[in-house]
C-alpha cells in the first residue's frame, strides 16, 4: 500500500513540475504604418542559425489592428530566446528583399535590437522566458 501511495505522489509531482515548467510568451509588435497584411512573427530558441529560417523553433502569422499585432506562444519551457518579425504587407508570405539584400519590408528583433549591415546576433536579441507569463514588445517604426 505504502508503495502504490508513493508512486502516485511521484507521479503527481512529475506532472505537477512539467505544467508548472510550461510557459507563455505574449509578443506585441507596434509601429507598424498601416493595417493591410499580416505579421509574421518566428521565435528561434538557440543562437545557431538566428534569424534564418531553417532555424525558427515556431513561426505564426498574426492579422494587424489599429497598428498593432500580438501574438501568443505557449507551452513554452523556461529558456533562452530571440524573435525576429516582419510585416508581409502584401501578403505573398514571403520577407521581400532588394538589391544586396536590402529589406523591402518593415521587420524588428526583440529587445528591438540594432540592425548594421546586417541583422542582428542571438546575443543582443535574446531574452529570458522565465516566469509564468511574459512578454515582448517590438517596435518595428524607422
Amino acid at each position: 500500500m505504502v508503495r502504490i501511495l508513493f508512486v502516485f505522489v511521484a507521479l503527481a509531482l512529475l506532472i505537477l513540475s512539467a505544467t508548472c515548467s510550461a510557459a507563455t510568451l505574449d509578443v506585441v509588435v507596434t509601429g507598424l504604418k498601416s493595417d493591410r497584411g499580416d505579421v509574421h512573427i518566428a521565435l528561434f530558441n538557440q543562437a545557431a542559425g538566428f534569424p534564418y529560417h531553417d532555424a525558427i523553433f515556431r513561426e505564426e502569422k498574426v492579422s494587424i489592428t489599429d497598428g498593432k499585432a500580438h501574438l501568443q506562444f505557449v507551452d513554452l519551457t523556461v529558456g533562452t530566446y530571440g524573435a525576429a518579425v516582419y510585416h508581409d504587407e502584401n501578403e505573398n508570405h514571403d520577407f521581400d528583399q532588394g538589391l544586396f539584400g536590402i529589406p523591402l519590408e518593415d521587420y524588428g528583433f526583440s529587445n528591438n535590437a540594432p540592425v548594421f549591415f546586417g541583422p542582428p546576433s542571438f546575443d543582443r536579441a535574446n531574452f529570458q522566458v522565465s516566469e509564468p507569463t511574459n512578454k515582448i514588445i517590438i517596435d518595428i517604426s524607422k
